[in-house]
């Protein structure tokens, strides 16, 4: 951390401190509202940290959450930098085409990311920095939850560092019959984009069908004042998506639910300014998952509602590549489909005690192939795909959630049990032949949580859970180029453990929202790469995975929302983790320095107006796995801060957006990324409403 952001971090907490002890009492004098979700994290209600509706305020968990007015205001080109700036999350990119949210240091398969309460994370999902949240089309969001420090209770394995579900817009119900339609378009200077979305939606009292189509054209990236051009890094992107809800009868609502992306020609681009690679593309980038949906309401208390959600998921991910010098290139390409169950019993058993009891179950089907080709002679040889073909994955787990609401206090506690049946079939013939592997994992993970409300305007909670991620079949099965790294398979690998502590603080007033976390996190077991010593393939370091490290990651979160005026809202975030690895007595890998932002907004009548400082201090506590990551500058990546302008002007059936990003074009990179973040420019977006 640099002196400046230390000092600037300091004195947030002095003052914020000093304002607690000076003027808590006016304050308990001023009558709590809520606010727009807009301008207040702690309005609204979330249901990720408890899998059932609650109130921001009184979960005694750290929660964030991006609600669809934010979207709207800044219009993100991306679901990953829709994260960017939100209290707790650190958003690196290895390319353009990517974006992985760290929680907790934490990011990859080491967090779960869920899609209306669908799992995402399949069996293939990669330790450390992945792209796969940028398969999401940012136009289809209504709303992004992040629950940081706990989750797997509530969701099961991966969520060490927490989870981010995401909620997809919805067709409304109303009386009599609708057809409204919306056309959106976007462009950014530099031909850095060129995108447009066009939705249709029907509504009857019984019915409603919301559909779209979307196509964008991302040119390539233009860095800071001294960066240029990153060639390439431009790539292009289609979707398509579909939902209807049905009343099938009083208390039964069906949903029913497409969708599709695909990204062609998305480059990684460190590969080839770093690594000597004449190309290297993800081409196709696919995911659709199409799930239905039946949730019962009803009399019976025990079962006050039944929620029963069927789902298949489909993944495709094509590599080519080819190394200047080389006269044979390469294509490998892994289809992952995914079959999902989930029940859930929401039951009032008391009238101070509910509770969220189920069953889910998951199936991985994992293809994976690579073809190796002469430049030369045309000639084509098959391999052996970077997982072993035909390996599958069963995930099994069993729940139950218990909310117990207690004079002032609140309560959360819970139990899952989680069993796994992995097969990794013998596709290898030579040194490392595998055999028929089949892994069977399994854990008990416990949580509880109390919240304490001191009166009507504020609350501290504290919660200590347990977590798990058991190992997947890239941890066992890899074969191949890893980021800068050649893997090898290892299968005696057991599951991932972590025990979490956090302790928070909060205050809701008319003018003032304020919440205040520490947290401490202890992991064992965890599964790292290991170089085997003297080894080399095709010029690169052979590594494999093993049960090997014990680490802590602790810190602190602050978020701060000042409402200045009925107009004006002044708000803060600001986070800082310090992770240390045990076993290595040296830094953990990747963990993401001070960073946060200041924003400054102004809403009135048709008009939105915000302006943005997202800043990151110096990262230089390295581990030797960061130093030899030549994505990551020698003596570490340095801090930075850059300031966005956003406006929003709405009439009856327009509306224009407008930003200006990086307005001093200052040269930067998030912490692990593959590439600098976006140089001075401007966009310009108009919806019209029919």
């Amino acid at each position: 951390m640099s002196k400046k952001a230390a000092l600037v971090f300091l004195t947030i907490l002095f003052n914020f401190k000093s304002f607690t002890q000076g003027n808590l009492d006016r304050l308990n004098e001023i009558p709590a509202v809520q606010l727009s979700d807009s301008t207040n994290n702690l309005a609204g209600i979330t249901v990720t940290s408890t899998r059932k509706n609650a109130a921001n305020w009184s979960v005694p968990y750290s929660v964030s959450v991006v609600n669809k007015s934010q979207l709207d205001a800044f219009g993100f080109r991306s679901t990953p930098e829709a994260l960017s700036g939100t209290a707790g999350v650190f958003v690196q990119k290895t390319n353009h085409g990517g974006g992985s949210p760290f929680i907790r240091g934490l990011t990859g398969n080491q967090t779960l990311i869920l899609m209306d309460g669908i799992r995402l994370n399949n069996a293939t999902y990669r330790y450390g920095p992945n792209q796969y949240l940028n398969t999401i089309d940012p136009s289809i969001i209504s709303k992004i939850e992040v629950a940081r420090g706990t989750g797997s209770v509530q969701y099961g394995s991966d969520a060490l560092g927490g989870v981010v579900q995401l909620f997809t817009q919805s067709p409304e119900f109303i009386k009599g019959k609708a057809l409204h339609s919306t056309f959106r378009s976007r462009v950014t200077s530099q031909d850095m984009e060129y995108g447009g979305r066009a939705e249709m939606e029907y509504q009857s009292n019984k019915l409603a069908i919301l559909g779209g189509y979307s196509g964008v054209k991302f040119g390539d990236l233009l860095g800071g004042d001294t960066t240029g051009r990153q060639n390439p890094s431009g790539y292009q992107q289609r979707a398509f998506d579909f939902k209807l809800k049905y009343q099938l009868a009083p208390g039964a609502l069906l949903t029913v639910a497409h969708q599709w992306l695909r990204q062609k020609d998305v480059p990684l681009y460190h590969k080839v300014k770093l690594e000597n690679f004449k190309y290297y593309f993800f081409d196709p980038q696919q995911r659709q998952m199409s799930y239905a949906k039946l949730v019962f309401t009803g009399k019976n208390k025990l079962l006050d509602k039944i929620s029963i959600i069927s789902s298949l998921q489909k993944s495709l991910e094509r590599r080519e590549y080819q190394k200047n010098g080389n006269t044979y290139q390469f294509t490998e390409e892994d289809r992952v489909n995914t079959w999902g169950n989930v029940l859930d019993i929401f039951s009032v058993i008391f009238k101070n005690w509910t509770a969220n009891s189920g069953v889910e179950y998951y199936h991985d089907q994992v293809n994976s192939s690579k073809q190796q080709q002469s430049v030369i002679s045309g000639q084509t040889l098959s391999l052996r795909g970077l997982y072993p073909n035909n390996a599958s994955s069963g995930n099994f787990s069993i729940y139950s959630l218990h909310h117990i609401t207690k004079g002032k206090f609140d309560i959360e506690s819970g139990l899952r049990y989680n069993s796994f049946t992995i097969r990794i079939p013998d596709t290898v013939t030579s040194s490392l032949k595998l055999g028929d592997i089949r892994v069977n994992p399994s854990s008990l993970v416990s949580n509880v949580a109390l919240l304490y409300h001191i009166g009507s305007l504020q609350n501290i909670y504290a919660s200590f859970s347990t977590g798990y991620r058991a190992p997947n079949i890239d941890d066992l099965g890899s074969l191949g180029l890893v980021d800068f790294r050649y893997e090898i398979p290892a299968y005696q690998l057991k599951p991932e453990k972590t025990y979490n502590t956090e302790i928070g603080y909060r205050i809701n007033t008319k003018k003032i929202q304020t919440s205040l976390s520490f947290f401490y996190m202890h992991l064992n077991d965890l599964i790292t790469r290991v170089q085997l010593p003297g080894q080399q393939i095709g010029g690169y370091n052979v590594y494999t995975k093993e049960n090997s490290q014990q680490s802590y990651v602790k810190g602190t979160e602050l978020s701060f929302n000042y409402r200045i005026s009925n107009s004006i809202t002044f708000s803060n975030n600001i986070s800082y983790a310090f992770g240390q690895n045990l076993s290595a007595k040296e830094p953990m890998r990747r963990i993401p320095p001070l960073n946060g932002r200041v924003l400054l907004s102004y809403q009135k009548e048709k008009w939105n107006f915000n302006v943005e400082d997202l800043f990151a201090a110096k990262q230089n506590r390295l581990a030797k796995g960061d130093k030899d990551d030549n994505r990551i500058p020698a003596g570490g990546t340095p801090g930075w801060n850059i300031v966005n302008i956003y406006g929003n002007y709405s009439l009856s059936k327009l509306n224009f957006r407008i930003a200006f990003l990086n307005i001093f074009d200052k040269d930067y990179r998030t912490h692990g990324s593959g590439i600098n973040g976006i140089g001075r420019s401007a966009s310009l977006g108009i919806q019209i409403n029919l």
